[in-house]
């Protein structure tokens, strides 16, 4: 049993990592600006109201954690493609500098397929159309990454395809030869057992496989 940290924790990816790692018996701090919306009743999950950009709020939630998943996301939308984000390097740099300050080392971070060399691995046609809406963020996914990869902690990075809200199926496949990477789908509750097995796993340490359904 470990205690996690999940950050983004209230929804999408983050939410099913959160019902994984307590499905699994660990004890899980939920961090989350809308914490207290999370509708789960376990004895082992710690809500915790607090913002990713914010230093004292992340210092704060890390205090007796053994690792942290970073599960960060965006609200999509048009402002989205146009503008795209800042939020996953400032969250990132805010998370690294806080774990390094409290001795916590064990970081799984969430990025996705089209991260770091990844970009342009998915086909023209899906690259275009990538580029095209997601550019800007993944942009800011690479910075993310690069600030991972860059410290001194013990990092994995997760690099799932296009997520799906299907039922989990543990059949996905973890790549990291980039002459088998393709596109294509994973759910959710698949890419979060995958997370959640990396706290207790050094497989894939200072790896960036990519998760594909």
């Amino acid at each position: 049993m470990s205690n996690i940290l999940v950050i983004g924790a209230s929804r999408g990816i983050g939410l099913e990592t959160v019902k994984c790692a307590l499905a699994d018996g660990h004890r899980v701090r939920a961090f989350a600006r809308s914490a207290d919306q999370i509708q789960l009743d376990d004895p082992n999950l710690e809500r915790f109201t607090g913002d990713a950009m914010k230093e004292a709020d992340v210092r704060g939630a890390l205090a007796d954690m053994d690792a942290v998943i970073q599960t960060l996301g965006v609200k999509a939308g048009p402002e989205m493609v146009i503008r795209g984000t800042k939020l996953f390097s400032k969250a990132t740099r805010v998370l690294v500098q806080a774990m390094q300050a409290e001795g916590v080392s064990r970081l799984v971070a969430l990025t996705g397929f089209g991260t770091g060399d990844s970009r342009n691995q998915g086909g023209c046609l899906y690259d275009l159309g990538f580029n095209a809406v997601l550019g800007r963020v993944y942009d800011d996914k690479n910075v993310q990454e690069h600030l991972i990869r860059s410290s001194d902690l013990a990092w994995t990075i997760a690099r799932p395809v296009i997520l799906t809200d299907r039922p989990a199926t543990l059949r996905y496949r973890v790549v990291l030869d980039p002459d088998d990477w393709s596109p294509g789908t994973i759910a959710r509750a698949d890419v979060a057992d995958f997370l959640v097995k990396q706290v207790a796993s050094d497989e894939y340490l200072h790896k960036a496989p990519v998760l594909i359904g």
